[in-house]
């Protein structure tokens, strides 16, 4: 597994989106028992503090100890730092478990592996992310510019599967059918350009070019964005469940 984000982990806890709780609550209908969950590349822990308010005990791993430095601690959630083929806990341990926005990094034949005997016989596998976000159509040129055209060459080649909505990932489980959600909240414009700077392929870019690709759009974006203090900004979730 690649780990991409130890270098901005503190920029990650800041400006990346969080999810809805209406995704939450839909995926605590399908769970029988809340003694424990896993959210394994659990990050800076944005899924796993949601996940202690319902479960007695939740055991979240990353590989990326910069990033689990991040983590709101709670007396309920155990962060390791562990990569996502073997989780140090007995066999059918537990009633739910997540993986949000990391998926496409992993070895998924080994990770998949680990779920089935990690997860309970009645557990669930919520397998969740984001796509690029919607703002309007002045800013979203600029971006997908910035995207495709400067940035194109510097995506791990991983990244096609959120561009292909997580449809192509293998999926060995009994597919629970999911809602459509999105992520909605509001930006001004430097927190647009610090979520920016989190993306992966902004990284590679400035470790090849010695340079950040924003400078030479910051002016493009600036005028696109126009004179709102604050700007919309919509993610699209992808979303498979299983049993």
């Amino acid at each position: 597994m690649k780990d991409n984000f130890s270098t901005q982990s503190a920029e990650y806890a800041i400006y990346r989106p969080t999810y809805p709780q209406e995704l939450y609550d839909f995926l605590f209908t399908l769970v029988n028992e809340k003694d424990a969950a896993w959210d394994c590349a659990t990050g800076n822990g944005q899924v796993a503090r949601i996940l202690a308010q319902h479960f007695q005990n939740v055991y979240a791993t990353d590989i990326s100890e910069k990033q689990l430095s991040q983590a709101l601690k709670l007396p309920n959630i155990l962060y390791k730092v562990e990569s996502s083929d073997r989780a140090d806990v007995p066999d059918e341990s537990f009633d739910l478990i997540t993986v949000a926005q990391a998926i496409h990094w992993f070895n998924f034949e080994a990770f998949y592996a680990e779920v089935k005997r990690t997860l309970k016989p009645d557990g669930v596998i919520a397998v969740i992310g984001y796509s690029l976000m919607l703002i309007d159509k002045k800013v979203d040129k600029i971006i997908h510019k910035l995207y495709e055209d400067i940035l194109g060459k510097y995506w791990d080649s991983e990244r096609r599967y959120i561009e292909e909505g997580y449809k192509t990932i293998p999926f060995p489980f009994e597919e629970v059918s999911a809602p459509h959600f999105q992520i909605k909240t509001t930006w001004n414009f430097n927190q647009m350009i610090g979520y920016l700077n989190t993306w992966s392929s902004l990284q590679h870019y400035k470790k090849a070019n010695e340079r950040n690709p924003l400078e030479y759009l910051f002016t493009e974006l600036k005028e696109a964005w126009g004179d709102d203090a604050e700007k919309e900004v919509r993610f699209p979730i992808l979303l498979r469940v299983g049993k």
